[in-house]
């Protein structure tokens, strides 16, 4: 069994992103800030037959990071699927001529160091998997494509994201690692036709099972 490593998973879309990689036959890692909260989520899916654990680390700390990827991989197996979608911190988000260097500091920690962290820990293990290597999945907002004035520390943060991925795609797409991009333009909506939870898994599934694209924008302007 393979696994898939949900980073910055909460009840909806890292639960949905779950389920929907659960009915594939995939093991579950559940990586949040809280414990409790993965541990419950992690509950859930078992008592729905779905393989999961919880595993505490901040996406801040490239260290703590590492070492909860490091566990995903020893308790449930190979991770084939990483997932970084993390929501930011709504103090990431202010007016340009407000932002100070001070203020980009945490934003570039959240939205580059930890996916860097990320992909150096399950790279490495994704070479080991066959012809079929694995894929490593991004999830932003627009700021990532389209940057806000008024959301200074998310733009400039999901841009330099955004490079990364399409770097790593370049490069890892030549060892069969895939890697890709889901855009969702404002909020995740339950019963959105689009923006829903469950809809957006989909398109993550599809990102995966396809591997023929780097990027899907949805709902954006």
């Amino acid at each position: 069994m393979t696994t898939i490593a949900i980073i910055g998973a909460g009840q909806g879309l890292g639960a949905a992103v779950a389920r929907r990689f659960g009915s594939e036959g995939f093991a579950v890692g559940l990586v949040s800030r809280n414990q409790e909260r993965v541990d419950g989520l992690a509950a859930a899916l078992a008592g729905e037959g779905i393989k999961a654990r919880g595993f505490a680390a901040d996406v801040r700390s490239p260290q703590a990071l590492a070492r909860a990827l490091e566990q995903i991989t020893e308790t449930l197996g190979p991770i084939e699927v990483m997932q970084y979608s993390p929501l930011p911190q709504k103090d990431f988000m202010r007016p340009v001529l407000e932002t100070t260097p001070q203020d980009l500091v945490g934003p570039i920690e959240f939205s580059v160091h930890g996916p860097v962290a990320a992909v150096h820990q399950v790279v490495p293990g994704m070479r080991f998997l066959g012809e079929r290597r694995g894929t490593i999945l991004f999830v932003n907002g627009q700021t990532a494509v389209r940057p806000r004035a008024h959301l200074t520390g998310t733009s400039i943060a999901f841009a330099g994201q955004a490079a990364y991925a399409q770097l790593l795609h370049e490069v890892l797409g030549e060892e069969g690692i895939h890697v890709a991009q889901l855009i969702i333009g404002g909020a995740i909506e339950p019963g959105h036709p689009d923006k829903d939870p469950k809809q957006l898994a989909e398109r993550l599934w599809e990102l995966h099972s396809r591997r023929d694209r780097f990027r899907l924008e949805v709902a954006t302007e």
